[in-house]
């Protein structure tokens, strides 16, 4: 009787384990200290949120199966996926500060659709639409102006203006330098340019010092004029790149009829080691 009673049991709960897979997906909980990944029965071709701080990124380059997904505290959005076969999946994204599942795999039921129909043999295929690539980096910049977190103390004044380099972020072969311009002074600040270029130390008094100043590929909220008393916020990306023990970073901000430029120097190590 007890062996009988054992037996139903597994079976109850095999039945019920099952039933909880078969439940199609329809929301994605996410936050802003774990990845979530979701596994797609084909490589991802395209990823698109429709709330900035949600954050969806895979491999461009290299197209693969799967896709990490963040979060900051905000209003619930969706997340549409197009995999490289067409195949269409729309999902429900919230916020939540704990989370009970770190991977999703999603299945080819759960499609909603697909991005083309079957065409004859006698019309040429269309090929897909890429991502807009300014869409991710402003999705990606923005979510990094709502994040905390700081590569070290990067700072430097003149004349009660203050630059500094709040974080260096790695992500898909580029690199994310979050900056702030702090103006303490009583007078607004017009910007002429902000440029970061890499510099070869020098190494006694004869030696000359190199400078190569790198072009940023996206810039995010870059400002014209600062006021007084304010601060300004922006991220440049770049290719990524890594320095030798002899060179560094300048980071060179120059005022418009002015004479508060302000240079800061960033080491190699903080380059070589972004977070």
């Amino acid at each position: 009787m007890k062996r009988y009673f054992l037996i139903s049991a597994i079976i109850l709960t095999g039945t019920e384990l099952y039933s909880q897979k078969a439940e199609p997906l329809d929301t994605i909980f996410a936050n802003e200290h774990k990845n979530v990944a979701l596994f797609f029965p084909q490589p991802i071709s395209q990823g698109i949120t429709g709330a900035s701080h949600f954050v969806f990124t895979h491999n461009r380059e290299r197209q693969q199966h799967f896709g990490l997904l963040q979060a900051k505290p905000g209003k619930e959005s969706n997340l549409l996926v197009i995999d490289a076969g067409g195949s269409v999946y729309s999902y429900i994204l919230k916020y939540k500060k704990d989370l009970s599942r770190l991977n999703y795999f999603i299945q080819d039921t759960d499609r909603i659709g697909t991005e083309k129909r079957d065409l004859p043999d006698l019309f040429k295929e269309v090929e897909p639409i890429p991502l807009d690539i300014d869409t991710h980096y402003r999705n990606f910049c923005a979510y990094l102006l709502n994040k905390k977190g700081r590569i070290g103390r990067l700072r430097k004044r003149n004349q009660g203006i203050i630059l500094s380099i709040e974080n260096i972020v790695f992500n898909q072969n580029e690199l994310y330098f979050v900056i702030q311009i702090e103006n303490g002074s009583s007078l607004d600040y017009d910007v002429n340019f902000l440029n970061l270029s890499v510099k070869t130390r020098q190494k006694g008094k004869k030696k000359s010092m190199q400078s190569i100043v790198k072009e940023p590929i996206f810039r995010y909220k870059t400002p014209v004029k600062i006021k007084e008393g304010q601060c300004a916020r922006l991220v440049y990306v770049f290719p990524k790149f890594s320095l030798s023990n002899d060179r560094e970073v300048l980071l060179e901000l120059n005022e418009e009829k002015g004479e508060r430029d302000v240079v800061l120097k960033v080491s190699h190590r903080h380059i070589n080691n972004p977070n």
